[in-house]
């Protein structure tokens, strides 16, 4: 085994077990290929979501994440990945620039949000989402982002061993599982004794 790789063997069953039956409805995902001038929303469906087949409908509903019927302002966020971590280099000025961008677009009636009707119709007139050179929009969680991004490009099949696992990104994932646990584990730690003296505020406290 590479002697950088320091993989508790709980930690790689349980991704191997999130992989084999993911949230995508339990069956594997390849890469999907597209065209180099295919719109953002297409490759944005291809990289984060794994599917080539779907209409504006499919498309706005799983973007509205909260399940409003609304796009607002924080799901355009969401969706462009400008709310995930890899963004923290691009400006609020940037940000707000695209927000403002899609409500001007698709905002027929101006309230500040898109609605599904609203969304279609300018779908139909021929409106598409732009691509502002900010990435596919990545907006699943850590599990999320790491499996369909790395894992299944790198380490599909049924036969990947935890000996395979030591790309620099399966060790900085894993690390961070370990910190995690560690953090988990040493507050059960500290529950055991009873009061925490550190969560109780200082005017409780005794001098």
């Amino acid at each position: 085994m590479n002697h950088l790789l320091q993989t508790p063997l709980s930690a790689f069953l349980l991704l191997s077990c999130a992989f084999k039956a993911s949230a995508h409805g339990g069956t594997e995902h390849s890469q999907i290929e597209v065209a180099p001038d295919a719109d953002w929303a297409t490759r944005h469906m291809a990289e984060e979501h794994h599917i080539s087949g779907f209409d504006a409908t499919t498309f706005f509903n799983l973007h509205d994440y909260d399940s409003t019927g609304l796009w607002t302002s924080i799901d355009i966020r969401r969706t462009y990945g400008l709310s995930d971590p890899s963004s923290a280099d691009i400006s609020p000025t940037k940000k707000d620039m695209v927000v403002r961008t899609i409500l001007d677009m698709f905002d027929i009636d101006h309230d500040g949000a898109i609605s599904l009707s609203e969304f279609l119709q300018k779908d139909s007139q021929g409106h598409k989402l732009p691509d502002f050179g900010m990435g596919p929009g990545h907006h699943g969680d850590d599990e999320y982002e790491y499996e369909i991004h790395h894992f299944e490009k790198y380490h599909s099949g049924d036969d990947v061993k935890e000996e395979d696992l030591n790309h620099p990104e399966d060790i900085a994932h894993f690390k961070m599982h370990e910190e995690k646990e560690a953090r988990e584990e040493e507050w059960e730690r500290i529950e055991l004794r009873g009061v925490v003296e550190r969560n109780i505020p200082a005017k409780y406290r005794r001098n």
